[in-house]
Parts: structure tokens; sequence; C-alpha cells
């Protein structure tokens, strides 16, 4: 059985040995101001000693024993037998000493004249903080811990008994936070960026909220002015940590202009690393992905000995030759072959030639036909023939075109004009089934066409 130790009661010798054997020889423990602070609430701490002591299944029954009585307002006493029935699924011999355990350090008091338990004040002000700090497990925001900060010292403030160590605990989470978001920009990670950013949004709706109440504390008469310097430290904690949103975008930025894009799929480096994180092993991301693994092949000494044998008996006598150099032989003949688009072109270029030929002879133009379908000059050929000549048939007569050099050029300077129209033939073709209807003709007297322009 643990009993508390009263502040009336005198120290045991044997605690206060136990406390210094930890300081310095030169150094005594009652010197040390906290000491003295923590002496003074053993009491309470003696409370979260008897809860949390031992192992966390032990820890677990016990504030659920105690949540239970203490969550029942339609009485403020419990018979063994109400404690009983509102806790039957623990077995007697637990609850027995988890309530001899309460009992025995004030969280539970017992009337020995009316035989009932009651829940005591201290028991209730711990089951507070404890479910104030379990509430924060249920929320998504990272930072909630600096809300359950801020609301102990509106509370306090409230009240009227806030003080310098809480306003102090704030402060330091404001600067953790400060130094984590400087940490983030100055790592130059991209994911590490955008996680600190969202949670440092999340950060400013607290320090939104924590203004307020640092307004009313810097504007209380009564505070003194250890509360008043770490409020006005709080305060500018804030501003530097509300000023990190420039240092955020202006990092983002160069981290966007160093991007790296795949070719022109739109995919990113950083596409790829997102998605490999959506990957719990990325080892399983190999299988299946080498179609016939490398076999790696030994041999046994016997092996090679026999291996060296018959390289070293071998006939090498007509591998033998003189010192001198051996013949010269002629290099190899080879056809330069020109691509296979320019010898069409070039095939293409002599047909339309030749029907412009009919003009330059008056006694063959006069039999010759003046015009043709455009089809029966581009056919028969394979449709990617006929597709390639097609696209060369707006060529002819530009004279943009024919200002230049080459095949296409000569193409342009031909006498023979395009004509093509909105209608389509079919055509009894085994490789083309359609054509635009278009028609090629003659231009005899080419300069005379300039002229009249």
């Amino acid at each position: 059985m643990i009993e508390p130790i009263t502040s009336e009661a005198a120290p045991d010798p044997q605690v206060q040995d136990s406390l210094q054997a930890h300081f310095q020889p030169h150094i005594s423990a009652d010197e040390i101001e906290q000491v003295y602070h923590l002496k003074r609430a053993q009491p309470l701490l003696q409370v979260f000693t008897a809860l949390f002591h031992g192992g966390f299944d032990g820890v677990l029954v016990r504030l659920l024993v105690l949540r239970e009585l203490a969550g029942d307002t339609s009485s403020t006493s419990f018979t063994r037998a109400d404690i009983n029935t509102r806790l039957a699924y623990l077995l007697p011999e637990s609850l027995e000493t988890v309530l001899m355990r309460l009992r025995s350090n004030q969280l539970l008091a017992w009337d020995a004249q009316q035989a009932v338990y009651r829940v005591t004040p201290m028991a209730r002000n711990v089951l507070s903080a404890i479910d104030a700090l379990l509430a924060l497990g249920k929320e998504e925001d990272d930072n909630a811990e600096m809300g359950f900060l801020l609301s102990q010292v509106a509370g306090a403030q409230v009240m009227g008994g806030v003080t310098v160590d809480q306003l102090n605990h704030l402060l330091g989470r404001l600067v953790e936070l400060t130094e984590e978001f400087s940490d983030a920009i100055a790592s130059g990670s991209e994911f590490r960026l955008r996680a600190s950013q969202a949670k440092w949004h999340m950060a400013c709706d607290w320090v939104e909220k924590g203004s307020e109440i640092l307004r009313a504390i810097t504007t209380d008469e009564n505070a003194d002015s250890a509360t008043h310097k770490a409020a006005q430290a709080i305060g500018r904690a804030q501003s530097a940590l509300l000023n990190m949103q420039g240092m955020f975008s202006r990092a983002l930025n160069q981290i966007e202009r160093q991007r790296v894009h795949l070719g022109q799929s739109g995919l990113s480096t950083t596409d790829i690393k997102r998605w490999l994180l959506e990957h719990e092993d990325l080892a399983s991301l190999a299988t299946d992905a080498i179609d016939q693994p490398v076999v790696p092949l030994f041999m046994t000494p016997a092996e090679m000995i026999d291996v060296a044998e018959t390289e070293l008996m071998a006939d090498r006598v007509n591998t033998i030759v003189s010192n001198g150099l051996p013949a010269g032989t002629d290099a190899p003949t080879t056809i330069s072959e020109g691509p296979a688009m320019q010898q069409e072109l070039d095939d293409w270029l002599a047909r339309l030639s030749d029907f412009a030929a009919l003009g330059n002879f008056p006694s063959i133009a006069e039999e010759a036909p003046k015009s043709i379908q455009a089809h029966e000059s581009l056919l028969p050929a394979t449709f990617a023939v006929a597709s390639y000549r097609a696209s060369l048939l707006p060529l002819l007569g530009d004279a943009d075109e024919a200002r230049l050099q080459g095949a296409t050029a000569e193409l342009a300077r031909l006498p023979v004009k395009f004509a093509p129209q909105d209608e389509m033939v079919q055509l009894p073709d085994l490789e083309v089934a359609a054509m635009s209807l278009a028609s090629l003709s003659l231009s005899l007297n080419p300069e005379g066409d300039k002229s009249d322009e």
C-alpha cells in the first residue's frame, strides 16, 4: 500500500538522502528553486504516481475504474454493491486491487459511517487534465498541442492566475515550430516544404486565437513585469512565425524553377518520387521486370584444365605467319543510296516534267490532252507513295518556292496548274479507295499569264 505524504508531515530522511544522491556533493537539493516547488506539490504528484506507475495494462484499468465512477453524475456516493454492478466486466480480485490503490492515494474517499465511496475533488481535477490531453489525440491537427497550451493560458487568465511558467511553455512551443519550419526551408526538399507549409497554416490559426489572449494579458494592470515580458516575447515569436510565409513561397518557387520534366510526357521528377513513396515495398516493383534473369555459370578446375590442354595442343601451323607485314587488300566498294523519299521525289518530278513537255511541242500538243485528273497522275502507287505525291501538288505554281533551289523548287517552276475541288471520287484501286477530285492542266504560255496579272 502506498501512503501519500501530506504537507504537514515531516520529510522522510531516507527520501531526502536518495534525492541528494542525484546532485553534486557541494550542491544541496533544497537550494534549487524548482525542487522546492515540486516538493510542495508532492501530494498531487503522488496521485499521478499512483495512477501511472507500473505497466500500461494496470494504468488502463485504474483510469477505467476512476473514469467510470467520476462519469456517473446521478449520485455522489457509491456503495460497494453499486461499484460491483457498474464494473461487473472486471474480475473481483482486480477490482478490489484497483479500489484499494485509489483509496490509499486519495483518489477515492471512504465514508466509514455510511459505507460508501466518493470521488475526491483532486481526482476530478486530474481526470479533467487527462481528458484534455486525450482529446488532442482525436484531432488530426499536428499543432493541437499548442491549442492545449493556449487553453491553459486562457483559462488561467480568465481566473486571474496566469503564471510565467505557463507562458514560457507556450513560448517554447512557438520557438520549436519556428526552428522546425526553418530547417524544412533549409533542407530544400519539396515534400518536406509542403508538409511544413500545411502545418504552418494550422499554426497560424492558433496564433490568431492566441493574439486576443496575449492582448488581454499585456493590458492587464495587475500583471507583474515578468508576465508582461513573457507575453511580449510570445508576441515576437508569433510575428517571426507569421513572417515565414514569404520564405516558404521563395523556396517553393526556386524548386519549381529547378524541376526536371521527363520529355513531353508532362511528368516531372516530383511525380515519380510521389508515386514511389506510395509503394511501401519498392522491391516488389522489380517483380517480373526481368524476363530471363542472368544465371551465372561456374567452371570447375577439371573443366578449366581440359580447356587449357585443348588450346595448347591445337594445331596452329596454318595460323603462324612470318615476321613480315600482312598483304594489303583493297577496301570494299560501297554504293551510297539516297533516301527513299528523295528517290520518290525525283521520279515524281520526272513524271510531271514529261507531262509539261507536251506544251513545248505544238505538233504534239495538238494531239495531247490539255488537262488530266490528279488521281491519274498519282496512281498506280502504294498508299504511302500516293499520299506523298499528293502532298507535293500544292507546290505547283508556288512563286515563293520557285525562287529557291532544289527538287521542290523545280517542281514549283513546272508549267502545270493544280486545281483542287471539294468533291471525292471513288477509285477502283487496291491501295486507295477514294481521293479528292482535282485536275492538272498545262500552262502553254506561262509568260503571258504573268503579264496578264
